[in-house]
């Protein structure tokens, strides 16, 4: 007999920290109880997760955190899933050394992987929103631009945080290490959304549901970890199988499975210091679930 239940769509980054998170939700037979719901992942990039939570696309979806304001009339962000880094996050790299100072009012070009991205919205904050000229490029893409020659500077995300030295590149300026210290705070990447009409939808209490749901997937992929491993490498780009481990180590930790007070504040604060900036809008709307 055919699966009747309703199935809700979950979109990730296509990297392995998110692929470990959501390995129960992959397929069938990880012996994983999704519950009244059945669930499908959807990888793609986060720019593009970013967009498309601008029309609700996706029933649950991974932002990045400077996204959350911008979207909060359609989605609530969940108390689990997020990505937040303690003292580290994305690194603003180039071919030669520089100083960050180096990238502001002058003919420096930074390869970014999105105007919507949290990395571009710590840049901003520390370099002046209207001090640099920048250039939006595929995420996977710009450790390799750079290393051609084709820009000066790139901003690197996800797994190139720990690769970019591989190339030859130099660090200009760690973001989450500047935030740290900026605001006594750990730097929120990214956040796990769900929209918010499921309650409408789907019942009252659904929004609870999922949230639960989806600590319960988180819970299981830790106690399972060398299957999820195993299942986040195919997102890994070349990486070994221990880099790759460090990476999902970094980005699932305490505050994944559960934003706690210290994650909240965390991800209010950078979304105020954005609008203080005049980069993103009022985060007075933003909502959490759990």
């Amino acid at each position: 007999m055919a699966d009747q239940r309703p199935v809700l769509r979950i979109g990730h980054s296509p990297d392995p920290d998110d692929a470990f998170m959501w390995w129960p939700l992959s397929s069938a037979d990880t012996g994983f109880d999704t519950g009244r719901f059945r669930y499908e992942a959807v990888p793609d990039d986060i720019e593009a997760l970013n967009r498309r939570s601008e029309n609700g696309e996706l029933e649950i979806t991974a932002l990045s955190c400077a996204q959350a304001a911008r979207v909060a009339d359609r989605y609530a962000i969940t108390s689990c899933g997020a990505s937040i880094g303690q003292g580290y996050g994305p690194k603003i790299v180039a071919a030669r050394p520089l100083a960050a100072g180096d990238l502001k009012n002058s003919g420096a070009v930074l390869a970014i992987p999105g105007t919507r991205t949290t990395a571009f919205a710590a840049t901003c904050m520390l370099l002046g929103p209207e001090s640099f000229r920048h250039e939006t490029v595929r995420f996977d893409q710009i450790i390799q631009r750079v290393a051609a020659g084709d820009f000066t500077a790139g901003l690197v995300i996800h797994e190139g945080q720990l690769t970019f030295g591989d190339v030859g590149l130099h660090l200009v300026a760690d973001l989450g290490m500047w935030w740290s210290s900026y605001s006594g705070l750990p730097l929120p990447l990214g956040v796990n959304a769900v929209r918010s009409d499921l309650d409408d939808l789907h019942g009252k209490g659904t929004l609870e549901t999922v949230n639960s749901d989806l600590r319960r997937c988180l819970e299981f992929a830790l106690e399972h970890r060398e299957q999820a491993l195993a299942y986040a490498m195919q997102f890994a780009r070349d990486l070994t199988p221990q880099l790759a481990g460090q990476f999902i180590d970094m980005y699932v930790n305490r505050w994944t499975l559960d934003l706690g007070s210290v994650g909240k504040a965390a991800i209010r604060t950078f979304l105020e210091e954005s609008h203080r900036a005049g980069i993103g809008p009022d985060p007075a709307g933003v909502k959490f679930v759990g």
